[in-house]
């Protein structure tokens, strides 16, 4: 017997109510909106409050998604959060939102880290995990606050990206809507690139010795060779798109609506130039939100399924790359 279909029954999201335009950012750092909005197609993004945290924007946009797929908490067997900003090193973050939800306490409740590109490794986990007959409705949240790891002296980095909170419900097929298929690469060997450096058992004894010192610990910190990462993202989302579409005997043409990544407008530019796609196929809302990592590809989806972007029948391609270097692609049938 082959197993159950599964598909997204609702999507939800959550933006803080802080918007920080590049003009405001022109005046803590020596940048301009035309030099912003030139080299990555961002306006302005979102800022969480400073008492607001990952778990608290996770589980308002996992809220909305169980309203919009018609169940409550109590539904949800499985929670799995993508986040490169979770609460606390430990616990899991999806532990917070389970206890902020009500979710039953039989649930598993786990974090994912794959930076950007989390969304899509979580999501094939749960499809996996509910796949196996063992857990029925799972909860999948990208969520990230941003802010608390950027330089924001640094005007390459601390520009590109805002805070936010996208969900889906996963669970048994309504109709024809289901997940079609997930594909998930990773390069380590460029894992330096794009990363916090700082923060982790890699630094302890630095920090320890630091401590003795006198030395105040430098809090985390996001550093990026952003050169090199436009030109392999460019490839690991190419590449990831093609080999999806041609697993599963799929042309470009035949996708209704694409949803990459929310990093930079460039890169989905060139994207859709290799596809030979019409920008009008891609879904794009950064220039209103920057890159939340984790986060962006199911705010978008939430936006564009409620703008009627994306409708029943539906096929939609996911495409996305991030620190490590992850990447990965998802289609899916609504």
């Amino acid at each position: 017997m082959g197993s159950p279909a599964i598909a997204i029954l609702g999507t939800g999201s959550y933006a803080p109510e802080k918007i920080l335009t590049n003009d405001d950012l022109a005046k803590i750092v020596d940048t301009s909106d035309e030099w912003i909005f030139s080299r990555s197609g961002i306006r302005e993004r979102r800022i969480a409050g400073d008492n607001e945290t990952t778990s608290q924007m996770a589980a308002a946009a996992g809220r909305a998604a169980l309203d919009n797929a018609g169940l409550t908490a109590a539904d949800i067997d499985l929670i799995i959060i993508a986040t490169m900003t979770p609460d606390m090193p430990m616990p899991a973050t999806a532990c917070f939102v389970q206890n902020i939800l009500g979710v039953s306490t039989h649930a598993a409740c786990f974090d994912v880290n794959a930076a950007c590109s989390g969304f899509l490794y979580a999501l094939d986990t749960a499809w996996a995990m509910l796949g196996s007959g063992r857990y029925r409705h799972a909860l999948v949240i990208g969520a990230e606050k941003m802010s608390s790891v950027l330089d924001w002296k640094d005007r390459t980095t601390c520009v590109l990206f805002g805070d936010g909170a996208g969900a889906v419900v996963l669970g048994p097929a309504r109709g024809t809507a289901q997940m079609i298929g997930v594909k998930l690469y990773a390069e380590g060997a460029h894992s330096r690139l794009l990363c916090i450096p700082n923060g982790g058992s890699n630094t302890a004894l630095a920090a320890a010795t630091g401590a003795a010192a006198g030395v105040p610990a430098t809090p985390p910190a996001l550093t990026m060779k952003g050169r090199e990462i436009f030109k392999i993202a460019i490839r690991e989302m190419e590449d990831a798109a093609r080999d999806i579409l041609e697993q599963h005997q799929m042309s470009a043409a035949q996708i209704n609506c694409v949803i990459p990544h929310q990093a930079n407008l460039r890169i989905i530019e060139v994207i859709a130039q290799y596809l030979e796609l019409p920008m009008e196929s891609f879904f794009v809302n950064l220039d209103r939100y920057g890159n939340t990592s984790a986060a962006s590809i199911p705010i978008a989806l939430d936006e564009a399924r409620r703008s009627g972007r994306v409708k029943p029948g539906d096929t939609t391609l996911f495409v996305a790359f991030g620190a490590g270097l992850t990447y990965g692609s998802a289609l899916v049938r609504w």
